[in-house]
Order: C-alpha cells, then sequence, then structure tokens
C-alpha cells in the first residue's frame, strides 16, 4: 500500500473511533441478504481471478490467488458460513487480520458506508449452533449481518500442530481479568490463556456491557480496580468499541485506575496512534498465545 493511502486510512480509522463509529464493506453472498465486514480489515477488492493449488492449503479453501506477487489463501464465504447462494461468487475481497492476508469470494460488493456503534446489536442467540456473526445492524431500513471473519478462519485452519506451554504466574492482589471481546473465538482463545496463568476471568461481549458492568460495580461499593488485575478489549464491537470504552474509563475517577489492554485483529499500524489518544496502557494484535501470555505476564508482575 501506498504510503500516502496508509496515512489516509489512519487517519480515517482515528476520526471514526473518536465518534464512535464502524465503516463497513457491504457485500452480498448470492442472495439478497446484506453482509458487512470492517473495511479496515480489507486491502483491496478485485474481480475474481484465477485460482491456482496449493497442497498445502487446508481443505476448506478453494486455492490461492497470485496478488501483486503474493500468494493469498482463498475461501469462498458463503460456502464457509453456510449460506445458501444463488450466484456465482465474482468478487476476491482480500483481507488482513489476525497478522495474516486471506481472501472471501463474495457474489457482489455494494458500497462502503459509516455505521454508529450504537446502532450495531448483537446477533440473535441461536444456543449452542456455531454462527459467524458479531452483530447486526440496519442501513437504509436494510438488515446488514456483520460476519465474524476472525471465527471464520479459525474453522478453516486445523488446530496448531503444538501447544504453547504457558507457565502459571504468582500475582499478589486480584487474580481476576475483564474480557470485553464480540467474536466467540477470541474470547475463547483469551480464557485458555488465563486459565494456563492461573487466572480467572468475566467475560463480557461488547464495550457498552462493559462500562455498565464497571459502573454497577461501583454503584455496589466495588472497587474494580481492586477486583480486576486488568481489563483485555477488543476494539470492535457492537454498542460501543474498544476505544470508546477505554476513553470512558479513563473519564471516571472511579475506573481511571484500570489497566487496559486492547486485544485487537486490526492491523497494529491504526493502533500506536489510538492507544495514546485513548489512554490505553497497551495494546497486542491478535494472536499470539505467547505474545498476549508475556504482556499479561508483565502487568502482573508489576502488582506483585
Amino acid at each position: 500500500m501506498h504510503r500516502n493511502q496508509l496515512l489516509d486510512r489512519i487517519d480515517q480509522r482515528i476520526r471514526l473511533a473518536g465518534h464512535n463509529r464502524l465503516a463497513l464493506l457491504l457485500f452480498r453472498l448470492g442472495g439478497r441478504q446484506i453482509f458487512g465486514v470492517n473495511v479496515f480489515k480489507v486491502q483491496e477488492v478485485l474481480p475474481r481471478p484465477t485460482l491456482f493449488t496449493m497442497p498445502q492449503l487446508p481443505g476448506g479453501f478453494l486455492g490461492a490467488a497470485d496478488i501483486r506477487g503474493r500468494s493469498v489463501p482463498v475461501l469462498d464465504l458463503a460456502s464457509a458460513i453456510g449460506q445458501p447462494s444463488d450466484g456465482q461468487a465474482n468478487y476476491l475481497v482480500v483481507t488482513e487480520f489476525n497478522r495474516t492476508v486471506q481472501g472471501f469470494l463474495v457474489s457482489a460488493v455494494d458500497r462502503i458506508v459509516n455505521i454508529a456503534v450504537e446502532d450495531v446489536q448483537p446477533p440473535p442467540e441461536l444456543g449452542s449452533d456455531p454462527h459467524y456473526l458479531t452483530g447486526v445492524t440496519r442501513y437504509h431500513d436494510e438488515l446488514i449481518q456483520l460476519v465474524d471473519v476472525e471465527s471464520v478462519l479459525a474453522e478453516a485452519l486445523p488446530p496448531p500442530a503444538t501447544a504453547v506451554e504457558i507457565v502459571p504466574v504468582a500475582v499478589a492482589g486480584s487474580r481476576e481479568v475483564l474480557v470485553v471481546d464480540d467474536s466467540r473465538v477470541a474470547r475463547n482463545q483469551i480464557r485458555n490463556v488465563l486459565d494456563q496463568l492461573g487466572l480467572t476471568c468475566t467475560q463480557l461481549s461488547d464495550g457498552r456491557q462493559a462500562l455498565d458492568h464497571l459502573k454497577q460495580l461501583v454503584a455496589s461499593g466495588q472497587d474494580p480496580v481492586a477486583r480486576y488485575a486488568m481489563v483485555i478489549s477488543d476494539i470492535e464491537m457492537p454498542s460501543m468499541d474498544g476505544y470508546t470504552l477505554t476513553s470512558e474509563i479513563r473519564r471516571d475517577p472511579a475506573l481511571s485506575g484500570l489497566y487496559v489492554l486492547l486485544h485487537t485483529s486490526l492491523s497494529g499500524v491504526f493502533n500506536h496512534a489510538m492507544v495514546e489518544r485513548v489512554g490505553a496502557d497497551d495494546f497486542v494484535p491478535k494472536y499470539s498465545q505467547q505474545e498476549l501470555a508475556d504482556r499479561i505476564r508483565g502487568r502482573l508482575s508489576k502488582l506483585a
């Protein structure tokens, strides 16, 4: 990406985050339903390229595409999420998140829109059945389903060949962590690291829930700073994003002492500027068990 384009995207992300808004790329998967994905996970959209086989790709991938001299693995998104499709997948959405680049085939690309984060609602409860939505919203009275591409990719990839061994940590004081993330996959990943470290956690699925929870603790006479050793928060979430949650925590004298680590699938270049702007203590890109464990361990060592 050209440097000026990159700076423009950073500036856009900062402006949107400051107003608690989400930029969405809207697309279709062969039917009338509109889907959306955070535009800041999208590198580019191309007409469907020729795909070639790569023996090492997991079975869920259709193949790979040569994108500017780079081999990009490609998934058919409709098939991956079990969405009935009556059309040809004519476009490739090239995405970057969780430190990887991959492409998703879609039938049509609509437009980019800006949505107020508070207008994004959690997806309907589907019991224990797997689902691939992080939220739903509306644009011009049309329902938009937000696809959890992290879950889609996690389902397509095989589990790691070897698990990272994480040694439990000795903690002076609270052993509880507040985890805020709208992705089921991400919450489970974080909880797994915390379990290995010997820590407990409270899990919530969006920033608004987290802020309400913290304020309720204060109202009941509890001290959130004493209860939680740290807050680990995603950035993209319905109702309230992680940037706004951090800002609200810093504005409240009863909460301002909380240690906040932003844990994001977005490229780190967007977040270095935002950490200082909103008052977060640190951030770590998704997803590395060892790096997340090291950051948590570093925080806890300062509590000893």
